[in-house]
């Protein structure tokens, strides 16, 4: 069929809304209408080459739709079932069975090879392939998308309002909630108050941390998260010491550490940040980091840890935090601005430039 679809035909171009044709769902396989897509850093990445995705290429992860096709061997889902979309795993490897599909043995082949499970793709530009991002390829008006990347969303939800929790809000959200499980009486510094940072910042106030510290640049980010239920800010920009700040808050630093920045440096800084016996998370997209092991790790008995996707199962997860949201203590739309899908390009400038924390596309 032919769709509308943002491509990148070359690192760092714009992206190019185009008419592509679009093949047919296979084996537990859906054909979606999207209604929107969320914005991600690991799009620009990818954009940039930074995240060597085949191109050209779609590009969009976060996606919801309604199904309008099922393919052989669905069972769980129907034409007009809506649904959110998030990462691709494989569903039979050890980590899937074992309940840990962020850990999938096929995760960069599905999410950054450019293919589906099989080795094909779906997507051609005249005679020419071009390759899905994140088995979804959601910057376009319909996606061909695994059964295992695919969330129910109730018809109490906004269904434009799924879009950005596939990626970047459990990612934050589940770092906390699913890996650190803090006790309320706790101590913890996020550093990088966007999407995934505050994300973070709301979870740690769900699970009751009394001291929540938020780390960034941008005043507004700062003021947002205090709302959101940090309880300090610190502006990076306006204290010559971040970690001299920390202890004089703490004493002695926090239980845990949040860094959402990709930064090095900040990673470093949010390692020091912890006390003791402290967890230092890292979520950025963080390329190289220099410490000294023996006094700033291991001779403290802390922990430095990478997390995927917030340590989170999407379909067990995602209506957890829907859930917090449909009480109020997960408002995770004051952190959105909706775009249309035509203002693609205009979107992405506005998140580089932290105009905004959490851009989406809405599609129709």
């Amino acid at each position: 069929m032919k769709i509308k679809a943002a491509v990148i035909a070359e690192k760092g171009q714009p992206f190019q809304i185009t008419e592509l044709e679009l093949a047919p769902p296979k084996q537990n396989e859906v054909l979606v209408k999207v209604a929107a897509c969320g914005v991600c850093h690991t799009d620009e990445e990818a954009r940039k080459q930074n995240m060597p995705v085949p191109l050209p290429a779609v590009f969009g992860h976060e996606g919801c739709g309604v199904v309008e096709e099922v393919g052989p061997g669905v069972t769980g889902f129907k034409k007009g079932d809506r649904v959110g979309f998030s990462y691709g795993y494989c569903g039979v490897c050890e980590a899937c069975r074992t309940g840990q599909p962020y850990g999938c043995e096929e995760f960069v082949q599905l999410n950054f090879k450019g293919t589906y499970l099989d080795g094909t793709k779906r997507l051609r530009d005249g005679d020419k392939d071009v390759s899905v991002f994140f088995g979804q390829s959601a910057f376009a008006s319909h996606a061909v998308v695994s059964v295992n990347n695919l969330i129910p969303v109730p018809d109490s939800v906004e269904l434009t309002l799924a879009a950005p929790l596939g990626c970047g809000i459990q990612t934050g959200s589940g770092a906390v909630m699913n890996y650190l499980k803090p006790n309320p009486a706790s101590s913890i510094i996020i550093t990088g108050c966007g999407t995934v940072g505050l994300s973070a910042v709301m979870a740690a106030k769900i699970f009751g941390c009394t001291t929540i510290i938020a780390c960034d640049i941008i005043e507004s980010r700062l003021e947002l998260a205090k709302e959101l239920g940090a309880t300090h800010t610190i502006n990076a920009k306006n204290v010559p010491d971040v970690v001299a700040e920390v202890k004089e808050i703490t004493r002695i630093g926090t239980n845990y550490a949040i860094d959402c920045t990709g930064s090095g440096v900040c990673v470093r800084q949010s390692l020091n940040c912890t006390r003791p016996l402290g967890t230092c998370i890292v979520l950025g997209a963080t390329a190289e980091l220099t410490i000294h092991v023996e006094f700033e790790l291991m001779g403290q008995a802390k922990k430095l840890i990478g997390i995927v996707e917030g340590c989170s199962v999407p379909q067990v997860f995602i209506p957890k935090l829907l859930e917090y949201y449909g009480k109020g203590m997960f408002p995770f739309d004051r952190l959105i601005t909706f775009y249309k899908f035509s203002e693609i390009n205009q979107a992405f400038q506005d998140a580089l430039e932290g105009k905004v924390i959490k851009a989406v596309l809405v599609m129709d």
